[in-house]
C-alpha cells in the first residue's frame, strides 16, 4: 500500500474506532481495530509481521539532513515530531493507563537520545525545537519509539471494557508533573487528559495523535525535499 492510500485508510479507521471505542458495547471489535491502527502508526519492528506501516513509509528513506531540517516558515522538524509523539505515548500509556514507569526513565533514553529534555515538547520555544532537531540521535529515536509501541501493545492487550470506562486518576496526572514530563507552561495538556477516560486516551493520543503528527511528517518531508 502506498503512503497516501494508507493515510486515507487510517483516517477512515480512526472515525470508526472513535465510534465503537466509546460505545463500550463492541469491546472486542474496538480493541482489534485499535491494535490494527496502532500497528500501522508504528514501525513494523514494533508490531506483528506483514503490517503496513505509515511510519516506515514516511521515514525509512530520510537522510540525516532531512530528519533535522525545519522548513522555512515552519515550526518543527521531522525529528521533533517523532520525538514528541514517542514522549506523549510513553507517558500517557505507562503512567496514566498502567501506573508504571516511563520507558524514557526506565531505559535511560535521555542519555541515549543525546538530549537534555525529559518533557513532551509542548510549549517549546523555536530555539529549543531547533536545538533538539540538531542534536537528537535519530537512530536511537526510532529505537525508542519501537520500545514505546511494543509496551503500549502489552499494556492494552488485556484491558477490559470496565477499564476503558475509568477516568484518568488525579494521582497519575500528578506523576506527570512530578517527573517533569509536561512543563508547567503546557498545563492545559494535563487538564485535557484529566477529562479523558482510558478509552479516550487510546483514541487521543495513542492513535489519533500519532496519525496527526505522521501526517505532519509527510508534509514536512515534501517541503524538505523541495528545499535541499
Amino acid at each position: 500500500m502506498n503512503t497516501e492510500t494508507l493515510r486515507k485508510t487510517l483516517m477512515k479507521q480512526q472515525t470508526r474506532l472513535r465510534e465503537i471505542m466509546t460505545s463500550y458495547d463492541q469491546h472486542e471489535a474496538a480493541m482489534q481495530l485499535f491494535m490494527a491502527q496502532h500497528a500501522a502508526l508504528h514501525s513494523a519492528k514494533a508490531t506483528p509481521p506483514k503490517t503496513d506501516s505509515l511510519e516506515d513509509l514516511v521515514l525509512d528513506d530520510l537522510t540525516e539532513a532531512q530528519w533535522r531540517r525545519i522548513p522555512k516558515g515552519g515550526e518543527h522538524s521531522i525529528a521533533w515530531a517523532i520525538w514528541h509523539i514517542a514522549r506523549i505515548e510513553d507517558m500517557t500509556m505507562n503512567i496514566l493507563v498502567a501506573d508504571a514507569q516511563q520507558i524514557f526513565r526506565e531505559e535511560n533514553w535521555l542519555e541515549k537520545l543525546n538530549i537534555d529534555l525529559p518533557d513532551s515538547g509542548n510549549a517549546m520555544s523555536e530555539a529549543a525545537v531547533a536545538d533538539l532537531s540538531a542534536s537528537i540521535d535519530t537512530e536511537a529515536l526510532r529505537t525508542y519509539r519501537v520500545s514505546v509501541g511494543r509496551r503500549t501493545r502489552v499494556i492494552t492487550a488485556d484491558l477490559r471494557v470496565e477499564d476503558l470506562k475509568e477516568k484518568t486518576r488525579p494521582e497519575r496526572l500528578q506523576r506527570i508533573r512530578d517527573e517533569a514530563a509536561v512543563v508547567s507552561e503546557a498545563e492545559e495538556v494535563i487538564q485535557y487528559w484529566s477529562k479523558r477516560t482510558i478509552a479516550g486516551l487510546l483514541l487521543m493520543p495513542a492513535t489519533r495523535h500519532n496519525l496527526v503528527h505522521l501526517n505532519e511528517c509527510m508534509k514536512l518531508k515534501g517541503k524538505v525535499l523541495n528545499s535541499l
